[in-house]
Protein backbone atom coordinates (compact mmCIF):
# COMPACT_ATOMS: atom_id res chain seq x y z
CA UNK A 1 0.00 0.00 0.00
CA UNK A 2 1.33 3.42 -0.90
CA UNK A 3 0.30 6.68 0.73
CA UNK A 4 0.31 9.80 -1.39
CA UNK A 5 -0.17 13.33 -0.13
CA UNK A 6 -1.04 16.06 -2.62
CA UNK A 7 -0.46 19.72 -1.76
CA UNK A 8 -1.80 22.92 -3.16
CA UNK A 9 0.99 25.04 -4.60
CA UNK A 10 2.87 26.85 -1.77
CA UNK A 11 1.38 24.73 1.01
CA UNK A 12 4.03 21.97 1.01
CA UNK A 13 6.94 24.03 2.41
CA UNK A 14 4.79 25.42 5.24
CA UNK A 15 3.39 21.99 6.03
CA UNK A 16 6.83 20.40 6.09
CA UNK A 17 8.20 23.18 8.32
CA UNK A 18 5.27 22.75 10.72
CA UNK A 19 5.69 18.98 10.66
CA UNK A 20 9.40 19.33 11.46
CA UNK A 21 8.65 21.64 14.39
CA UNK A 22 5.96 19.32 15.68
CA UNK A 23 8.30 16.34 15.40
CA UNK A 24 10.98 18.13 17.43
CA UNK A 25 8.48 19.12 20.14
CA UNK A 26 6.95 15.63 20.26
CA UNK A 27 10.36 13.96 20.46
CA UNK A 28 11.35 16.23 23.37
CA UNK A 29 8.05 15.60 25.18
CA UNK A 30 8.21 11.84 24.66
CA UNK A 31 11.86 11.49 25.61
CA UNK A 32 12.18 9.65 28.88
CA UNK A 33 13.54 11.90 31.63
CA UNK A 34 16.87 10.89 33.08
CA UNK A 35 16.25 8.60 36.04
CA UNK A 36 16.90 10.16 39.42
CA UNK A 37 19.22 8.03 41.52
CA UNK A 38 17.84 6.63 44.76
CA UNK A 39 20.15 6.09 47.71
CA UNK A 40 20.94 2.47 48.58
CA UNK A 41 19.10 1.64 51.81
CA UNK A 42 22.25 0.29 53.49
CA UNK A 43 25.93 -0.43 53.06
CA UNK A 44 26.85 -4.08 53.69
CA UNK A 45 29.16 -4.91 56.59
CA UNK A 46 31.69 -6.40 54.15
CA UNK A 47 31.97 -3.01 52.41
CA UNK A 48 33.23 -1.31 55.56
CA UNK A 49 36.92 -1.89 56.15
CA UNK A 50 39.02 -0.42 58.92
CA UNK A 51 42.68 -0.02 58.04
CA UNK A 52 45.65 1.34 59.97
CA UNK A 53 44.07 0.33 63.28
CA UNK A 54 46.28 0.34 66.37
CA UNK A 55 48.49 -2.73 66.76
CA UNK A 56 46.83 -5.60 68.59
CA UNK A 57 43.25 -4.52 67.88
CA UNK A 58 40.85 -6.68 65.86
CA UNK A 59 38.08 -5.04 63.85
CA UNK A 60 34.50 -6.19 63.46
CA UNK A 61 31.53 -4.49 61.79
CA UNK A 62 28.39 -5.77 63.49
CA UNK A 63 25.68 -4.81 61.02
CA UNK A 64 25.07 -2.82 57.86
CA UNK A 65 25.25 0.95 57.94
CA UNK A 66 21.72 2.18 57.25
CA UNK A 67 20.71 5.19 55.20
CA UNK A 68 20.35 8.16 57.50
CA UNK A 69 20.15 11.21 55.24
CA UNK A 70 20.18 12.49 51.67
CA UNK A 71 20.46 15.92 50.10
CA UNK A 72 21.70 17.64 46.97
CA UNK A 73 25.12 19.27 47.16
CA UNK A 74 27.21 21.73 45.23
CA UNK A 75 30.06 19.53 44.08
CA UNK A 76 31.06 16.06 45.25
CA UNK A 77 30.50 15.14 48.92
CA UNK A 78 34.20 15.49 49.83
CA UNK A 79 33.87 19.23 49.14
CA UNK A 80 31.12 19.50 51.81
CA UNK A 81 29.01 21.78 49.61
CA UNK A 82 25.85 21.37 51.65
CA UNK A 83 22.97 23.58 50.57
CA UNK A 84 21.37 25.78 53.21
CA UNK A 85 18.44 27.06 51.15
CA UNK A 86 15.56 24.59 51.36
CA UNK A 87 12.03 24.37 52.66
CA UNK A 88 10.61 21.69 54.91
CA UNK A 89 7.16 20.52 55.88
CA UNK A 90 5.54 17.59 57.64
CA UNK A 91 3.23 15.45 55.50
CA UNK A 92 1.51 12.25 56.68
CA UNK A 93 4.18 11.26 59.16
CA UNK A 94 7.07 12.16 56.86
CA UNK A 95 9.33 15.16 56.57
CA UNK A 96 9.54 16.65 53.09
CA UNK A 97 12.56 18.76 52.13
CA UNK A 98 12.52 20.76 48.89
CA UNK A 99 15.66 22.24 47.32
CA UNK A 100 15.60 24.70 44.42
CA UNK A 101 18.58 24.01 42.17
CA UNK A 102 18.25 26.76 39.56
CA UNK A 103 21.40 28.68 40.61
CA UNK A 104 24.74 28.04 38.89
CA UNK A 105 26.68 25.03 40.21
CA UNK A 106 30.24 25.32 38.86
CA UNK A 107 31.28 22.00 40.46
CA UNK A 108 28.03 20.30 39.38
CA UNK A 109 24.90 19.20 41.20
CA UNK A 110 25.44 16.10 43.31
CA UNK A 111 23.33 13.75 45.41
CA UNK A 112 24.84 12.83 48.77
CA UNK A 113 23.53 9.79 50.65
CA UNK A 114 24.76 9.53 54.23
CA UNK A 115 25.04 6.46 56.44
CA UNK A 116 25.38 5.92 60.18
CA UNK A 117 23.59 7.91 62.89
CA UNK A 118 26.11 10.73 62.60
CA UNK A 119 26.33 10.64 58.79
CA UNK A 120 29.86 9.22 59.05
CA UNK A 121 29.95 7.76 55.53
CA UNK A 122 28.74 9.38 52.29
CA UNK A 123 28.01 7.99 48.86
CA UNK A 124 27.78 10.60 46.12
CA UNK A 125 26.53 10.68 42.55
CA UNK A 126 26.44 13.55 40.08
CA UNK A 127 22.97 14.72 39.03
CA UNK A 128 21.98 16.01 35.60
CA UNK A 129 22.78 19.70 35.13
CA UNK A 130 19.22 20.46 33.95
CA UNK A 131 17.59 19.48 37.28
CA UNK A 132 15.88 22.54 38.80
CA UNK A 133 14.29 21.18 41.98
CA UNK A 134 14.59 18.08 44.19
CA UNK A 135 12.24 16.84 46.88
CA UNK A 136 13.28 14.37 49.57
CA UNK A 137 10.50 12.58 51.49
CA UNK A 138 11.92 11.05 54.66
CA UNK A 139 10.35 8.62 57.14
CA UNK A 140 11.87 6.76 60.07
CA UNK A 141 12.97 3.20 59.35
CA UNK A 142 12.90 0.18 61.68
CA UNK A 143 16.61 0.32 62.65
CA UNK A 144 18.25 2.89 64.93
CA UNK A 145 19.14 5.93 62.84
CA UNK A 146 17.63 4.47 59.63
CA UNK A 147 15.42 6.56 57.36
CA UNK A 148 13.51 5.70 54.24
CA UNK A 149 14.07 8.46 51.69
CA UNK A 150 12.23 8.89 48.39
CA UNK A 151 13.89 11.31 46.00
CA UNK A 152 12.12 13.16 43.22
CA UNK A 153 14.01 15.62 41.02
CA UNK A 154 12.80 17.58 38.00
Amino acid sequence: MRLRIAFTKGLAPRFLAALGGFTAIAAHALAAPEPVPQCPQFIEQQSVQLINTPAGWTTFVHEPLYLHGAAPMSGPPKELGELADYSEKRDKGAMVYTYKLDAPFPAGKWLSCTYGEGDQISLGMRLADNIKVCTFRQKKGPHVGENYIAINCQ
